[in-house]
């Protein structure tokens, strides 16, 4: 298993565990960017704030992200403007900007050494030439951009060592070390006297005055405000599992001479999506980091897709062999603005942030200023935009939500709406395949395609005959003493079987053969081989099986 650059170079201090009952004035369940933003920002007003972690702080999303930190999010603006009118466009740029301005401020003002560099992000045509319509795209994002107020250029290519279309480049954005940054940001809190958690792990709600979260250890925090910040809302009263759409992205990174370095940090939604961005490492170096091979969570073949992803980076930058490889996740909401507000319809005290599209960065600091005003006094800038309550139809096509945003001129373009629920960005969550395998093309056994429900129809294969065509290494899901079970092979042949009914909401899981877990199409849960719960909204492992005589 590979970690990512950011989890291996980066110290976190140990947390404790929540082992009491504690009352606080805001409690906020998750440890990462939108989480700890919003927990800072809040204990700097002079409330008291207890932060509620899973696992870890900084080391699920936050921890596997690609490090940008960005107002140029692909071809946002344009879609924005088509959909719901340049004042819609012009709000979600002025609040990803003053969040990139405002997370420089505070590394500085913490004097956090957390690598930050100032670099152009790009945007471009993956094919020169003949892709007219690709061009096209990319210059109505240009126009759109800068009617927002964002300082785009438009180039007849990108400075590439390999040949594009037209490019969009915004100026003096940001490259950083995201995890140094936010575990300093949690030590500052801790500092001021917020306390956090780690190893918490919330699996209760109770609204009311006031609200009450338990925890799965019994405990119980009682606070005035919940801030729900879990990446996917794990106490899902507002039902955003209808209105989510959960995806995974691959990452490989290389050392490579500085002067063969991009400088800056490239994208194009175009085909194959692909990200290219840079760490600074010793000794005049650079870590190439190139991410694409988006999916939904749960489809098969991510080593196939490894080896995709690894042979673009080796044709295009001449890359000889990868030192780091990790997966990253996110959600995208239906209309591709992000959930930041209060819960839902009827809730007075509990917030939710969630949706970030891939780019939670500069989305998760945006997130932290908005829920502190919200939870301060109850208005925000920006909130008319992000509110989870509003009624926008799939595309956000011209139609005016609970938020009254006006709509715009129409459904967004082919590009824009791709780019809508499934562009790669600043994403991630917990995940690594192994390293032996970044640069293999083949898949490890043959996972069947990702179900749906329980009780759908299953492979030919079932008890004994299906788990004799599991190879080691391998998984997939089988009909066993008539019910469905999630069966891996080890590298020494012997059978882990577990439930493969995701207790979320009873969707089957399916096997990932490059992580080796068990990954939920519906929803994006995923569990370790032995059932272990690794990502949310579920709250709760998969249940054990007896495989019986492997």
């Amino acid at each position: 298993m590979s970690e990512s650059y950011w989890a291996q170079t980066a110290d976190a201090r140990p947390y404790p565990a929540l082992d009491e009952d504690i009352n606080a004035d805001v409690a906020v369940a998750g440890g990462g960017m939108a989480g700890v933003c919003a927990a800072w920002e809040l204990a700097r007003l002079g409330r008291s704030v207890v932060v509620l972690e899973a696992e870890r702080v900084a080391g699920g999303v936050t921890g596997h992200t690609t490090g940008k930190l960005s107002v140029q999010h692909g071809l946002v603006y344009a879609r924005l403007r088509e959909a719901l009118g340049p004042a819609a466009a012009r709000m979600y740029a002025e609040s990803q900007a003053d969040a990139v301005e405002h997370v420089v401020a505070t590394a500085a003002e913490l004097g956090v050494r957390c690598g930050i560099e100032r670099r152009p992000a790009w945007v471009y045509a993956a094919e020169p030439g003949a892709a007219a319509g690709q061009d096209a795209a990319v210059a109505a994002e240009a126009a759109a951009a800068r009617e927002a107020g964002v300082p785009a250029e438009l180039f007849d290519t990108a400075d590439l060592p390999f040949p594009t279309g037209a490019a969009l480049r915004v100026g003096d954005q940001v490259q950083f070390h995201p995890r140094r940054y936010l575990l300093a940001l949690a030590d500052d809190l801790a500092r001021h006297g917020g306390r956090v958690f780690e190893n918490t792990r919330v699996t209760g709600l109770h609204e009311g005055r006031p609200v009450r979260v338990t925890t799965s250890a019994g405990h119980t925090v009682t606070a005035a405000d919940v801030v729900l910040a879990t990446h996917y809302p794990v106490l899902d009263g507002s039902t955003a599992f209808t209105r989510l759409i959960p995806r995974r992205e691959l990452v490989v990174a290389s050392p490579v001479d500085a002067g063969r370095a991009p400088d800056g940090m490239y994208m194009t939604p175009f085909g194959g999506v692909r990200s290219v961005s840079g760490a600074p490492l010793d000794g005049g170096r650079r870590l190439l980091i190139v991410a694409g091979e988006r999916s939904r969570t749960g489809d098969p073949g991510v080593t196939a897709r490894f080896g995709r992803l690894a042979a673009w980076a080796r044709e295009r930058f001449g890359v000889r062999a990868f030192s780091h490889h990790w997966a990253t996740q996110d959600n995208w909401t239906t209309d591709g603005v992000p959930y930041v507000g209060r819960f839902r319809p009827s809730s007075r005290h509990v917030y939710v942030a969630t949706g970030f599209g891939g780019w939670g960065l500069s989305g998760g600091a945006m997130a932290g200023r908005l829920l502190a005003d919200l939870v301060w006094d109850g208005e925000a800038e920006w909130s008319a935009l992000y509110d989870p309550r509003r009624a926008r139809p799939a595309g956000g096509s011209g139609v005016a939500g609970a938020s009254g945003i006006a709509g715009g001129a129409g459904a967004a373009g082919a590009a824009g709406a791709a780019e809508a629920t499934g562009a790669t960005g600043d994403i991630g969550t917990a995940g690594a395949g192994r390293a032996s395998e970044v640069t293999g093309a083949a898949d490890r056994g043959a996972p069947a395609a990702p179900r749906a429900f329980a009780d759908d129809p299953l492979p030919a294969a079932h008890g004994p005959q299906g788990m004799a065509a599991i190879e080691p290494g391998g998984g997939a899901v089988v009909r066993l003493h008539g019910l469905p079970c999630a069966i891996h092979r080890d590298d020494v042949g012997a059978l882990h079987a577990v439930s493969a009914v995701c207790p979320h909401l009873g969707c089957l899981v399916a096997f990932n053969d490059a992580e080796l877990s068990w990954d939920c199409p519906c929803h994006g849960s995923r569990f370790g081989t032995d059932g272990r719960l690794l990502n949310g909204p579920a709250t709760a492992p998969l249940e054990q099986r007896d495989p019986g005589p492997g």
